[in-house]
């Protein structure tokens, strides 16, 4: 028992509650109390303990027809109203006691509250709970979160920390503190997987603030199952930033890693800024180990070092004159004036040479990436995102290779950084505009509606496509602005064509990150309102991609599902590039298709392309889809989805994205 003591009693959370807790054993002896207990009713665990409460036991659960054995077992608290309970100073009071049975060590106990506080004997119920929050406000950041781990409270201090407003983060997933680092992701999930089975998680964590800095806590957090309502889920934290800060400095000092004798990223950082000021020219090279986690979760701890250390040799006899340093778990990064083919033959190299864990040759391989200072990159951080972004496209090309960054991936990456800067001035001045681009229907060759693309022209970087701008909007988090901007131009401009007769539907992009949003459905429905908009002028579109998470994500659905029974029609977006389903295509509420321009290019140059695209056009009318051609651009490519039954097309044939007063008149 003294390992749950011992828990217990550092346990910030219980010895904080300002109720008396007492704890017994499966026989009704008492093993532990809190000091709002020892307080309340001036005991000493020590001189109560092995001893039967007189006020919580199993005679005293029989007379309130609570059998001892009920309360053991139970699942869920069962509560004793009006016990009479003697306080330390010498009064008696009425009060609530709450009993929630668990297990610790192989053994049965029984945790009893008492709602009585030695402040407020008189007190109501509601009222000894307002001094439970209110203790627990000023002492910790305190978040509640519902069934689906939506934050639902997000206290001051909180707030102050992360620097959150309260419009940003109410409703949002439990993953926007979080960065989407894969260690961070099976944290969390991890994390998800204890509550709902119903214990308790506590220890120490990283998280992240609005503007991306991290910073860490001690985290409590504590499911929530009442009898009756929905489970909900309370995370309380202390910051310990600086401690970790101090702990971390103390590690870098040393500058090796304990594992393979390596030098560590610190170290790593320091030798490229040295390098850097003297104008040494050099490579930097970054090595990633491919399916580091499975072979890690095949082995023990002892098999994963002895790895990392085989691996440390084989770098060590390959690399000469080569500076080798451990940059992450299952990271190295080397600083080389080696020449690019020398490096590619590492892979040569380690398949002559082997790994052997226990006699068994490991089936390791590794995905590289070499960027040179200075013609690639010029600083520390952008070789190391630059290393990043190749490797990335090694992995999605199945890893196991070393490539080195294009003239195309450094004017990329180049763009992508200068997009990044240049997007929160855009959006501050309002740089962004909408264009339609229209949709025939080719039945009647008249206009069915109008897609609305966002266009961005900068002065510095000049005009800025979707497929470009989107999906960097999503990684930094501006996604919402953007998408807040759409809808409230288009329901602007969907009530000014209403006023002037002109009856035209309108199809949105949207992401899956927007839907994320608890409130996405109610601000549709309220830019629609406000405007005066009919909803079914309105159509969203979504990816494969977004259709696939979705189907697993409940709130999600929902909110798709509010908006569709509201009018709005939902479009499937460049379909059969992603990941086509039945299951989510008969879940969701989507009414229209629309077949990719990547497809719709090829339709003229294969014949087994021409059979595919038939055969997705039959597929959507199967389902009672209307199915669109998107990028259509010749007037063969026209005829022959003319005779597929094709119900409307979109490309630079039938008209290029314009603006709304273009658009008028091209209908005229």
């Amino acid at each position: 028992m003294s390992e749950l003591q011992e828990l217990l009693s550092d346990n910030l959370v219980f010895n904080h509650i300002p109720f008396p807790i007492i704890i017994m054993d499966k026989d009704g002896l008492v093993v532990w109390c809190n000091r709002h207990a020892e307080r309340v009713f001036q005991l000493q665990t020590d001189t109560i303990k092995g001893q039967l409460y007189p006020y919580m036991n199993p005679e005293k659960a029989a007379f309130y027809k609570h059998p001892w054995e009920t309360v053991i077992h139970s699942k869920d608290p069962i509560r004793f109203e009006d016990v009479e309970v003697g306080l330390g100073n010498g009064t008696r009071t009425y009060t609530t006691i709450v009993t929630k049975a668990f297990a610790a060590d192989g053994s049965q106990y029984v945790m009893s509250i008492f709602e009585v506080d030695d402040a407020d004997e008189e007190g109501s119920a509601s009222r000894e709970l307002n001094s439970l929050r209110s203790g627990l406000d000023d002492s910790f950041m305190l978040l509640y979160f519902d069934e689906e781990f939506l934050i639902t409270y997000a206290n001051p201090l909180f707030l102050k920390l992360s620097k959150w407003t309260p419009k940003r983060i109410l409703g949002k997933p439990i993953w926007q503190m979080f960065s989407e680092d894969p260690e961070d992701v099976r944290f969390v999930e991890t994390l998800i997987s204890t509550l709902k089975s119903g214990r308790v998680w506590n220890g120490q964590t990283k998280k992240v603030k609005k503007d991306g800095e991290e910073y860490w806590v001690d985290l409590t957090a504590i499911p929530m199952e009442i009898k009756g309502d929905e489970n909900y889920y309370i995370f309380l934290e202390k910051d310990i930033t600086a401690a970790k800060k101090a702990q971390h400095h103390l590690e870098e000092i040393a500058f090796v890693d304990p594992v393979t004798g390596l030098e560590n990223r610190h170290r790593l950082e320091q030798i490229v800024n040295e390098f850097i000021e003297e104008q040494k020219n050099f490579s930097f090279v970054f090595l990633d180990i491919d399916r580091f986690y499975t072979l890690r979760d095949v082995s023990d701890t002892d098999t994963e070092n002895e790895l990392l250390i085989e691996f440390t040799k084989r770098l060590r006899m390959y690399f000469s004159d080569t500076i080798i340093t451990r940059a992450g778990l299952h990271e190295f990064a080397l600083v080389t004036p080696l020449s690019n083919w020398f490096i590619e033959g590492f892979m040569h190299y380690l398949q002559q040479h082997p790994i052997y864990i226990q006699g068994m040759a490991i089936p390791m391989t590794i995905s590289g990436a070499i960027t040179r200072y200075p013609e690639d990159q010029q600083s520390f951080v952008h070789l190391i995102k630059a290393s990043h972004a190749t490797i990335k496209k090694v992995k999605e090309r199945g890893g196991s290779a070393i490539s080195v960054l294009t003239a195309d991936d450094h004017e990329r990456l180049n763009r992508k950084s200068m997009i990044e800067k240049r997007l929160i001035h855009a959006l501050d001045r309002h740089n962004l505009r909408l264009l339609y681009q229209p949709q025939i229907d080719l039945k009647t060759g008249k206009m069915d509606g109008v897609e609305a693309l966002v266009r961005w022209e900068d002065s510095e970087i000049g005009i800025v496509t979707p497929d470009e701008l989107i999906p960097i909007a999503e990684e930094n988090g501006m996604i919402h602005e953007i998408g807040l901007y759409v809808l409230e131009t288009v329901c602007a401009q969907l009530k000014d064509w209403h006023s002037r007769g002109l009856d035209i539907n309108v199809s949105i992009n949207t992401s899956i990150r927007e839907f994320r949003d608890k409130d996405m459905a109610k601000a549709f429905l309220e830019q629609i309102q406000t405007n005066g908009c009919d909803p079914k002028n309105l159509t969203i579109e979504i990816t494969e991609r977004f259709a696939l998470e979705a189907e697993s994500e409940r709130s999600i659905v929902k909110q798709m599902q509010q908006l569709n029974q509201a009018g709005i029609n939902f479009t499937l977006d460049d379909f059969g590039t992603g990941y086509a389903a039945f299951r989510y295509m008969l879940m969701l509420p989507i009414k229209n298709l629309k077949i990719d321009r990547s497809i719709i290019k090829s339709i003229t140059k294969q014949e087994k392309m021409q059979k595919l695209i038939k055969g997705m056009i039959q597929f959507g009318k199967s389902l009672d889809l209307r199915v669109t051609a998107e990028g259509v651009e010749t007037n063969e490519q026209l005829e022959l989805l003319r005779a597929m039954e094709c119900d409307m097309i979109q490309g630079y044939i039938s008209g290029y994205p314009m603006e709304a007063a273009d658009l008028e008149k091209w209908m005229k």
